[in-house]
């Protein structure tokens, strides 16, 4: 994006493992006009954190990119899928266990109260499909949702929107995200909110551990990237451990996410050698 003052980036850290491999890489906007695609070997899409803004304009320059000679990461299908959470019902029809979710195109206050009722739960989460960094992402109990509706009815006038029970692992144990490049598993954290929060964002407040991942996730985790076609460069999927002791994904992030590479100081390198390996491969196809 045009500028990333406000945010916690740390794509820069693979720009020295990539250069040790041959590639030189810079960082641009993606609401750069002047930019020509075709003069890059690749284009991975890494921080443009404020797409959900303009997501049709945002999709309208991927498909300039896709068209270019640049190989674009990930792919354009992938993102067209990924860009709504819709895909969550996608990969519940097909065996994967998400957070319990309801879907509305637009809100009206007549969904209230049986909203809470629906999902049993006393608390709840309301965010758009179309989304990044918790923006416009309400956190309410059954007992004050009065306060809420008129910003409800603002926001979500003409917006779709999902509906979850607030999970209570967020704030008592935390988030986990599970990092794959191709389908080479990298690392995993935890992501904690501070106090009398629930947003794990940096940018809000959350606290980062690195851990390593019970079998249980990483199986989880791993059947979930096994389902993505086309296959992705980077995969990153954010769990939450349920009261019945699985992990339900929260959401699968493949265009956007931050990959944590502070975290691993392994990361970056593992990253650079998959990318080396992949456009070896995908530049071999296009001879």
């Amino acid at each position: 994006m045009d500028n990333l003052d406000d945010f916690e980036v740390y794509d820069h850290l693979l720009f020295k493992p990539l250069k040790e491999l041959g590639w030189q890489a810079e960082e641009v906007s993606w609401r750069n006009e002047n930019i020509d695609w075709d003069s890059y070997d690749a284009v991975i899409i890494r921080s443009p954190w404020d797409y959900q803004d303009d997501p049709q304009t945002f999709l309208k320059v991927l498909e300039e990119i896709e068209q270019s000679e640049a190989v674009l990461e990930n792919s354009l299908e992938i993102v067209k899928w990924n860009i709504d959470k819709t895909y969550l019902r996608d990969l519940e029809s097909r065996g994967l266990e998400i957070v319990p979710s309801l879907w509305y195109q637009k809100f009206n206050s007549d969904l209230f109260p049986s909203i809470f009722t629906d999902l049993k739960s006393a608390e709840i989460v309301i965010k758009p499909t179309i989304s990044a960094g918790a923006d416009n992402t309400f956190r309410i109990h059954k007992s004050n949702y009065g306060i809420f509706v008129n910003d409800l009815k603002s926001v979500f006038k003409n917006r779709p929107f999902l509906v979850q029970p607030f999970m209570d692992n967020i704030t008592a144990e935390g988030e986990f995200s599970v990092f794959f490049f191709g389908d080479i598993y990298s690392h995993t954290i935890l992501k904690t909110p501070k106090t009398n929060d629930f947003r794990v964002q940096e940018e809000h407040g959350g606290r980062l551990t690195l851990v390593e991942p019970e079998e249980d996730l990483l199986k989880t985790a791993r059947a979930m990237r096994d389902l993505i076609d086309p296959e992705p460069l980077y995969t990153r999927a954010d769990y939450v451990r349920t009261a019945e002791n699985t992990f339900a994904l929260m959401e699968l992030e493949l265009i956007e996410p931050s990959l944590y590479f502070n975290m691993d100081p392994e990361s970056p390198k593992r990253f650079a050698k998959v990318f080396d390996e992949w456009m070896e491969k995908k530049l071999s196809i296009q001879d």
